[in-house]
């Protein structure tokens, strides 16, 4: 199925305006802006919930709740829900619940209208010009054809004809929309219409024209009726005089203000539309000396004059100002203010002054001069939640809901993004699942929050169908939720809720990023459903999408653990086609994978051929495929590979030696090892690289005489052995049981200047733990030795480790004598706890914490040891707390510890 989707965006992709319509479509969803909030606190009202309120408040400013503190957050969400269902536009939220039932591409459908009209006229619905406004403005954020579907429905009602009020409500909410289109044929088929009052059709026309925004056919229709002797009323005039200073055409808005003031028609709509003028202008001193000359003359006013300026300061950065006119009016005590205060608090919400918003509402409140409206509210409340001011934003959500403002979808919206802020993972999941009793539905904003709050809280099943849900009422999370769902179901392995994501994310025309699909693709390939992972790739690959270098590397292992060699092999040519460059590591896999085949030299050489196109016969790659064909032990392989070179007059460097030689140890072709080593005299001289080489390849395949042997001819050739060389032998020799060998090299490491390392000393403890040759040998042989020298001390400590010197005058010291010998690291703690634990557990128990204080971590066999040593000590009891302990750290018990247990 999701493949299925993937080729259908493939065609999508190929047509640009396609690309246009997904990026509109992304940007819708990425780029919605959130308001702000506030609050004030009103402890008048002796409601259950104010118990806790203090409590809560507290909680909520340093994000600290505990969800399960239900006695915190119980009364709160019930008494938010209580608030929420006694608002006071149910009424209105049911109309439009009824309306938008039809869907928009069923407009035209008559049944689906009458049966729409029938369910409106049985609500017996008093329709009168302030009803028809109330709803209009109820609507006009919510759903603009809706607007226009009630209003088209209540121009047909008996006994109902629609105003220029009404007219005006609806072009504004056409306007403010940006549906030019469709108001333009709303005019048109108003114009068809016939009406028997010629004059208010005209006015009707003249002002839809204007609000439009096309004055300037307003103006040539006015043109035409005064041609006609007719004329506007008031309301048409003004709603022209309007236009034209929202159109900047202040010529024109003169001209049309002098007609009003002539035909006697001048009101405080007047002043107000010709102080906003100046305003838009720029001439702010005019403006103010204009309404100074109202208020000397005086006319009536609302106060919609100052507003206007007052908002024009605010503008214009003059807030200084603009708080001085409001204290000087205000102290005049006949003006109204609330316009004013309207306008101002929001100049400062508007610009981030969040105290002084605050501030004056508090002031004002005390005062008991200004309420602001819900809009003015909301818009603060969620200006504070932008900038996680959740004190504040609890505090006013309280002071609304204590002054009885009737909330909305926006007031729950932002109490429910409250909660999420908070940490109230379960106040906010209440909320949401009661949200259709008081019939609120939420916004792209809360189900962002919400699923991202879920997410962190670890309740992915619950974000999810949170995601469901908002998918089913027309919204599709952000980027953000989006790719935090996505990772949360990648990180936790629930692989086909993200299928179902991204289906829902394509069937919202939403290409996903490729970085998604990169983890979708990863989390398959761990899940071991690495062919659906591939599906997905090829998908992208048609549509020109380039996979991250890390989705390459899991779809290679995935396959190779699958043993399909040939797809792995296929998908690291494309990785370097895409720019990508593998590690030896990849290839070394690749090349394990494809020896496994049927035919492994075919194969082998097909890839060989293919990189050699590809990288133009660079030494590396045959360096690769040599040392990927001695991994996987096929050294003839390998021995291809190194003899093209030869025949193409490749010069092989000494990294193509080396992996040649390794290739014969690693299969432990020990003879074909020897005959190449010998066959390199001839054309290289030999250095440490090549000899260390040797010397490790044959440890590891257990051949001690033959290492010694190169040992020995390493130093006649005066090459000086690497540290490695000597660790390998010696821990070789003392697991054979060869210890005056061993120790005897030890010894001409010590007189060559050496130290001894951690890898050599730890050797040694270890097997004196396990036998008392090591000690014999050791005193055999180092008997001469000067009491402080370093191996005198080294003899004490093996013959304290197995007994043979007297632990408990020591034991104390054994730490300190170690670091003076070697550099102690957690192996050495190991084995200094397994020694100790022999003595006593206490002072085990000592050394485990010296040993975290110095900072070396313990490891799985530090406490498999404690564990093991307090069972065999019978302290079951001590036993099992290590043991619980160990468990917590994430390890298990080996087998032996097990059986003790």
């Amino acid at each position: 199925m999701l493949s299925l989707k993937l080729k259908q965006f493939a065609k999508i992709r190929a047509n640009s305006a396609s690309k246009c319509q997904i990026a509109a479509a992304l940007n819708t969803i990425t780029n919605g802006s959130a308001a702000s909030p506030y609050g004030g606190s009103n402890t008048s009202s002796a409601t259950p919930w104010l118990a806790s309120r203090a409590a809560l408040t507290s909680q909520v400013s340093k994000g600290t709740i505990n969800d399960n503190n239900n006695s915190l957050t119980d009364p709160v969400v019930m008494s938010f829900k209580e608030w929420f269902k006694n608002r006071n536009d149910a009424l209105l939220y049911e109309i439009f619940k009824i309306i938008g039932s039809n869907p928009d591409d069923d407009e035209d459908d008559v049944s689906l209208r009458r049966s729409t009209d029938l369910v409106l006229s049985n609500m017996r619905l008093r329709l009168n010009e302030a009803f028809v406004l109330e709803v209009l403005e109820y609507g006009k954020h919510k759903d603009v054809l809706s607007c226009l579907k009630f209003f088209d429905w209540a121009g047909r009602q008996p006994g109902f004809k629609h105003t220029r009020a009404t007219f005006y409500a609806i072009f504004k909410i056409l306007a403010k929309a940006r549906r030019m289109s469709r108001m333009l044929e709303f005019i048109d088929s108003f114009i068809k219409q016939s009406y028997t009052h010629k004059v208010q059709f005209l006015n009707t026309l003249v002002m839809g024209y204007a609000v439009a925004g096309k004055p300037h056919f307003a103006l040539q229709l006015f043109g035409r009726m005064r041609f006609q002797g007719l004329d506007l009323d008031s309301f048409g005039y003004h709603a022209l005089l309007n236009a034209l200073v929202e159109e900047s055409s202040f010529d024109a808005a003169l001209v049309i203000s002098r007609q009003i003031r002539m035909r006697g028609l001048e009101s405080e709509v007047t002043r107000f539309l010709t102080a906003k003028s100046l305003c838009k202008q720029k001439l702010l001193g005019e403006a103010e000396a204009y309404i100074r000359g109202v208020l000397s003359d005086g006319r009536s006013w609302k106060g919609r004059e100052l507003g206007v300026l007052i908002e024009a300061l605010c503008k214009n950065d003059e807030f200084d100002h603009a708080e001085k006119l409001i204290e000087e009016f205000q102290n005049l005590g006949t003006i109204p203010m609330d316009d004013v205060y309207d306008v101002w608090l929001q100049g400062l919400v508007g610009v981030g002054r969040l105290d002084a918003a605050l501030e004056f509402l508090k002031k004002q409140k005390s005062l008991d001069m200004y309420v602001p409206g819900l809009f003015r509210y909301n818009s603060l409340l969620f200006r504070l939640l932008m900038e996680d001011r959740l004190e504040d934003a609890f505090e006013l959500l309280m002071e609304m809901k204590e002054s009885q403002i009737s909330p909305d979808e926006v007031t729950m919206n932002a109490a429910l993004c409250l909660f999420c802020k908070a940490g109230m993972v379960d106040a906010a999941l209440r909320l949401y699942t009661a949200r259709s009793e008081f019939m609120l539905t939420l916004n792209s904003l809360a189900y962002n929050f919400l699923i991202n709050t879920l997410c962190g809280d670890g309740s992915i099943d619950k974000a999810f169908s949170v995601l469901q849900d908002a998918v089913d009422e027309g919204y599709f999370p952000g980027k953000k939720a989006f790719v935090i769902l996505a990772d949360a179901f990648c990180r936790e392995g629930k692989l086909d809720k993200m299928k179902e994501l991204l289906l829902f994310a394509l069937d919202q025309n939403i290409i996903p990023s490729v970085s998604t699909y990169d983890k979708f693709i990863s989390a398959l390939c761990k899940a071991g459903r690495v062919e659906d992972g591939y599906l997905i790739y090829k998908e992208l690959n048609k549509i020109n999408e380039i996979s991250a270098r890390g989705t390459y590397f899991h779809l290679i292992n995935g396959f190779n653990r699958l043993s399909r060699g040939d797809i792995a092999a296929r998908l690291l040519i494309e990785m370097q086609e895409k720019g990508y460059k593998p590690s030896r590591t990849l290839f070394r896999a690749v090349i394990h994978c494809l020896s496994k085949m049927e035919n492994p030299e075919k194969e082998f050489l097909k890839l060989l051929e293919v990189q050699l196109s590809l990288s133009h016969s660079s030494c590396q790659v045959y360096d690769f495929f040599i040392d990927g064909a001695g991994y996987a032990k096929k050294p003839e392989l390998a021995r291809g590979v190194y003899e093209v070179m030869l025949k193409s007059g490749i010069e092989l460097t000494l990294s193509s030696d080396i992996l040649m030689l390794q290739s014969y140890l690693k299969s432990e072709r020990i003879s074909d090892a020897v005959n190449f080593f010998n066959s390199l005299r001839s054309r290289r001289k030999f250095g440490r690289k090549i000899y260390c080489c040797m010397i490790s390849g044959l440890c590891k395949a257990n051949k001690t005489d033959i290492a010694l042997e190169f040992l020995k001819e390493m130093k006649e050739n005066k090459v000086n052995p690497s540290i490695e060389c000597y660790e390998l032998i010696i821990k070789l020799l003392c697991s054979e049981g060869r210890y005056h060998t061993a120790v005897t090299l030890i010894n001409e490491f010590v007189k060559a200047g050496r130290s001894v390392t951690s890898f050599i000393g730890n050797t040694l403890l270890l097997h004196s733990l396990q036998s008392q040759e090591l000690y014999v040998a050791w005193t055999h042989l180092n008997e001469d030795q000067e009491e402080n020298s370093q191996s005198s001390m080294l003899g004490l400590l093996i013959g304290a480790f197995c007994g043979r010197v007297r632990v408990s005058e020591h034991i104390d010291h054994l730490e300190e004598e170690i670091g003076k010998c070697f550099t102690p690291d957690v192996f050495t703690y190991n084995i200094l706890l397994r020694r100790l634990s022999l003595v006593s557990m206490d002072r085990a128990c000592e050394l485990f914490s010296r040993m975290r204080q110095k900072g070396y971590d313990p490891n799985q066999w530090t406490y498999d040891i404690l564990v093991s040593s307090f069972f065999r000590h019978g302290m079951t009891k001590e036993g099992n707390q290590w043991l619980e302990e160990m468990l917590r750290r994430g390890f298990r018990p080996s087998e032996s510890t097990t059986m003790l247990i």
